[in-house]
């Protein structure tokens, strides 16, 4: 038995490789052993706090700890055998890589339970679709981030050549910019409305000669309802290089009436005529009546201006309200006499005497 043992194989003996076995393979066994007592012990400690966090950390703190440990063994055993400079270098960036590809994984495992746990629900909370499109994406990037960080930290600690690589990168990520560009504003542009919130979902707004109705706020477009019933399609850039009109936002609806009366109407008609106006108005409850005003503001070519402006309370159907209120003044206006004007010349035939 200790000549098969004492047998030498790669600058050890067998006996050396079953150390080095034994050290891997402890390195497992504790691994499995700590998984075995986080499972029993700690978390049903953490499950009896009244916070969550604890709960998450030891989640996902678990594996890349457990993993750590099998690294550990791998190193112990390898340490314990004979090897050449060359093996050994080789074996130690190895095992720099390992330790630096467990922490990244450690760091992102930790922050994506975070974001699942704190950040989703509160998206979800919200009126906003692009808030749940853009998270997954923002999450993606920041995962990619991380672990990109992660991986030239260790191909620097393997001994490559990172700023070649960096540099190489970076020429490659100005032709993929350029290629993105649309993209890239669009996602900005997102990220604008969602920060900014200049409407929401099933708000009317106008913007660059459109107007309609928000039905779905995404990444890269909004889609509105226009008040033809076309759907249009809008990239998200234009929201931050274009002013945009809420309509939904306004307080009240301003109507701004010009009627014209003829002529031949007696100063005593056209006070009858403002107070028949104001009594309209006051008979109307969708109408803010304290802010209605009502002028008698112009000799123009053809009429006596009037200027009758009001003022429609937000939640009342707006266009029906207009309806009613000019079907009230022409009904009203026609019972007491008053006319209406419109544009007409009167041309007068003057004789002239000449003498001869």
């Amino acid at each position: 038995m200790r000549e098969i043992l004492s047998k030498q194989y790669y600058l050890n003996t067998v006996e050396d490789w079953l150390i080095a076995a034994i050290y891997i393979a402890g390195g497992v066994v504790v691994a499995k052993f700590l998984y075995w007592v986080i499972g029993k012990t700690v978390k049903k400690a953490t499950e009896k706090t009244k916070t969550r966090l604890d709960d998450i950390l030891i989640d996902m703190l678990e594996e890349p700890i457990i993993f750590a440990i099998a690294i550990f063994g791998f190193y112990l055993g390898m340490e314990s055998l004979n090897k050449t400079p060359g093996v050994t270098d080789f074996i130690h960036k190895v095992y720099h890589v390992l330790i630096i590809v467990n922490a990244t994984w450690l760091i992102v495992r930790v922050i994506n339970a975070l974001v699942e746990e704190y950040l989703v629900p509160m998206s979800q909370k919200t009126e906003s679709d692009l808030d749940d499109h853009l998270l997954p994406v923002i999450k993606k990037v920041v995962t990619i981030g991380i672990w990109s960080v992660g991986i030239i930290v260790a191909l620097n600690n393997a001994g490559y050549d990172v700023a070649a690589l960096i540099a190489g990168l970076g020429i490659g990520g100005i032709a993929l910019a350029m290629a993105a560009k649309n993209f890239v504003e669009n996602i900005f542009g997102g990220i604008t409305v969602f920060t900014d919130k200049p409407f929401l979902i099933k708000d009317r707004i106008k913007i660059n000669g459109f107007d309609g109705v928000v039905e779905d706020i995404g990444i890269r477009s909004t889609k509105i309802r226009t008040l033809e019933g076309r759907l249009v399609t809008i990239p998200n850039f234009f929201f931050i290089g274009n002013a945009v009109e809420n309509v939904s936002s306004e307080p009240t609806r301003k109507v701004v009436l010009e009627l014209g009366l003829t002529y031949d109407t007696s100063p005593e008609q056209m006070g009858k005529a403002m107070q028949l106006l104001k009594e309209i108005a006051n008979s109307h409850s969708d109408l803010i009546t304290e802010e209605t005003l009502i002028s008698f503001t112009t000799f123009g070519d053809f009429s006596l201006g009037i200027t009758f402006i009001y003022y429609i309370k937000k939640e009342a159907d707006i266009f029906n309200t207009q309806s009613v209120m000019n079907t009230d003044i022409l009904a009203k206006f026609n019972e007491a006499g008053l006319e209406f004007a419109f544009p007409t010349q009167t041309l007068y035939n003057i004789k002239q005497d000449v003498k001869a």
